[in-house]
């Protein structure tokens, strides 16, 4: 195959030994700042989505994608309520919830928990607490009527805590009491039976929940009837859309709420973030386009001959740019490829054998997983060779202007 000749010139004085090392040594350089520079982009880019999409994977199996809060005293014929909401487009699942707070004491230790009340059946179409179980089953908190103790679900890092398991019976003390004649409000008690174990996978509700049925919830809280109901859409980014649909068309019976405006803080900072990191660490790149302007401005300098006599044999300046930027381009496409293809690499790698561990108390998840997206990944490449096209543009017109006369009157 014959290649343009300029493009055969450029690989010559790109492969070709010169007389000053100190350029060649320049090109490896820029050649190999690049490929870190692209390397650190794609794992740094990876790092932040695998976070990003692991905490909201997780956030929205623990919790409901819309909220949907009773206006004048909560939800009180929550059945009705729930099949009403299951007809709105997009809602594939509606649960009623109470919540309340309560100190949970056993014969090891004693832990503040969350509380919360649902209908097994109808829980297991909102959140993934029926995939979740560890021990026991969620079907166990139906059975707790009549004189048998009532039934909880706990948190695994919460059971560990308390020291209990399946079987196993605690305290709950509640801030909502009793009214006495004498003694005034007294908080109230209840004794639980452990009846299984979960595990959501985010350490917020595996340490600090305790799941119970509508009719204890309501009787620990001190509550007629369920607060809210949650939904769980067939699209999450649709959620805030189902939600304000919700609004408008029963302003009057509920007020609405959904996991993006609950969350927003959070995947804010994360985005930012990811802004940073992926600018400080493109600096890389800058610095290595640099070399590369450098070694170009170096190697005109040191080819003003050959660029005098291929301008005498009849070689437009657009030829000779074309050098100059074919070389430059050269140094970018395989130290962008290189690094590409490193980074994604390496994002694999640490990604499927969960190489890096964190604390699960601190950042929520056991191990900082790793996830190249496709429009990420192209948008590295893409921007590492434009900035090495731009670095190449200066020498290359400073080659095109040289004079062929001076050039050989003086060389």
């Amino acid at each position: 195959m014959q290649y343009p000749f300029e493009l055969q010139i450029a690989l010559r004085y790109l492969l070709a030994r010169r007389k000053q090392a100190f350029i060649s040594v320049i090109s490896a350089i820029s050649t190999l700042g690049v490929i870190v520079g692209v390397m650190a982009l794609v794992i740094a880019l990876a790092l932040m989505t695998g976070l990003q999409r692991e905490l909201r994977d997780r956030i929205l199996g623990s919790t409901a994608h819309v909220y949907v809060f009773g206006v004048g005293g909560g939800i009180r014929d929550y059945r009705a309520d729930v099949e009403r909401l299951l007809k709105v487009p997009h809602v594939t699942g509606a649960a009623p919830a109470v919540l309340g707070q309560a100190l949970m004491t056993t014969e090891q230790a004693q832990a503040f928990v969350t509380i919360k009340g649902i209908d097994p059946e109808l829980e297991r179409t909102v959140t993934d607490i029926g995939r979740s179980m560890r021990s026991g089953s969620l079907a166990a908190l139906q059975h707790t009527d009549g004189d048998r103790v009532p039934g909880v679900l706990l948190g695994v890092d919460l059971a560990k805590k308390l020291g209990v398991g399946a079987g196993d019976f605690v305290q709950v003390l509640t801030p909502e009491g009793t009214l006495t004649p004498f003694m005034g409000m007294m908080p109230r008690t209840r004794r639980l039976q452990v009846v299984g174990t979960f595990s959501l996978g985010l350490f917020e509700f595996d340490s600090a929940y305790g799941f119970v049925s509508l009719s204890v919830a309501q009787r620990l809280t001190g509550r007629d009837h369920p607060e809210l109901i949650e939904l769980r859409v067939d699209d999450i980014y649709r959620a805030p859309e189902v939600g304000d649909e919700i609004a408008r068309q029963h302003a009057s019976r509920y007020v609405t709420e959904d996991w993006t405006s609950m969350n927003r803080s959070l995947f804010s900072a994360l985005w930012l973030e990811k802004m940073a990191i992926s600018i400080t660490i493109g600096l890389i790149v800058m610095v290595a386009a640099l070399n590369i302007v450098a070694s170009l401005i170096l190697l005109v300098m040191e080819k003003h001959r050959d660029i005098a006599i291929l301008k005498t044999m009849g070689a437009s300046g657009r030829s000779l740019m074309a050098i100059f930027m074919a070389q430059g381009l050269v140094i970018g496409l395989v130290g962008t490829a290189v690094g590409a293809a490193a980074g994604y690499g390496v994002s694999f790698i640490l990604d499927r054998y969960k190489l890096i561990r964190i604390p699960m108390d601190v950042y929520q998840v056991s191990y900082v997983p790793f996830v190249v997206l496709w429009w990420d990944f192209a948008l590295v490449v893409v921007s590492a060779v434009l900035i090495c096209f731009v670095a190449t543009i200066y020498p290359s017109r400073q080659a095109s202007k040289l004079d062929p006369a001076e050039a050989l009157r003086y060389g």
